[in-house]
C-alpha cells in the first residue's frame, strides 16, 4: 500500500471516540477502521488510512494505527507523538479518549461518508461482537488455521478485502462488475508504483 497517513489515522480514531460519546474501547475502534478501510477501497480503490493490515487472533489489525494506541516508541516520530497528543488521551490499556474536536480537513469527503456509514451499520457491537464478525471476513479466514500455531501475525492480502464476506451484510454489496474495475484499477496502479521505485 502506498504510505501511511498517520494525521488521517488519528483524526478517523478521534472520529470513532467522537462519535461513541468521547470514550471508546481500542479494539472496538480498531474494527471500525478496518471496517471503513475495507469499505474505502472497494468503492474508491484506495483505504483511508494506508495502514498495512495483519490477521491476529482478535482479527485484522492496521499496524501502525495499533501502534498509535499502544503508543509504540519505535515506530512512532515526536512529530506523530506530538499530533497524536494534540487529539487523544489514552485512557490505560484499553481505551481512549477524544480530546479535541477533530480536523476534518485531513478527510475526503468519501473518507468522511465511509467511516460514518460503518459506524452506522457496526457501531452498535461491542468490540468482542466485532471480533467475532471479523473472523468470518476471507482476509482473516484465510489465515484460521495457522494463526496461533507458527506465527504471531500475517500479512493480509488486500485482494481478499474485495471479496464478500459470507455474512449478510449488506454494507458490502456493491455492484459486482464497479467492483471487479476497481480491483483491477487498484492492483494496476500498485504494480505502477512498485515497478517504479524499484528502478
Amino acid at each position: 500500500m502506498r504510505g501511511f497517513n498517520y494525521k488521517k489515522s488519528v483524526q478517523a480514531l478521534n472520529l470513532i471516540a467522537l462519535k461513541s460519546g468521547g470514550i471508546v474501547n481500542k479494539m472496538k475502534a480498531i474494527k471500525l477502521i478496518w471496517l471503513a478501510d475495507r469499505l474505502h477501497l472497494r468503492k474508491y480503490g484506495r483505504t483511508i488510512t494506508g495502514d498495512v493490515y495483519f490477521a491476529l487472533p482478535h482479527g485484522p489489525i492496521p499496524s501502525t494505527t495499533k501502534d498509535i494506541l499502544t503508543q509504540n516508541s519505535f515506530t512512532l516520530s515526536e512529530d506523530e507523538f506530538t499530533y497524536i497528543d494534540e487529539y487523544l488521551t489514552i485512557l490505560g490499556k484499553y481505551e481512549y479518549q477524544s480530546c479535541k474536536e477533530p480536523y476534518y480537513k485531513v478527510f475526503s469527503q468519501t473518507d468522511i461518508a465511509s467511516i460514518e456509514d460503518i459506524f452506522k451499520f457496526y457501531g452498535k457491537y461491542d468490540q468482542y461482537e466485532l471480533r467475532d464478525i471479523s473472523h468470518r471476513f476471507p482476509e482473516w479466514k484465510r489465515w484460521e488455521q495457522k494463526i496461533g500455531q507458527t506465527n504471531s501475525r500475517f500479512l493480509m492480502d488486500y485482494r481478499d478485502f474485495f471479496k464478500d464476506p459470507p455474512i449478510n451484510s449488506s454494507i458490502f454489496k456493491e455492484d459486482p462488475e464497479d467492483l471487479a474495475l476497481i480491483e483491477s484499477l487498484f492492483f494496476r496502479t500498485e504494480n505502477s508504483i512498485s515497478d517504479a521505485t524499484e528502478k
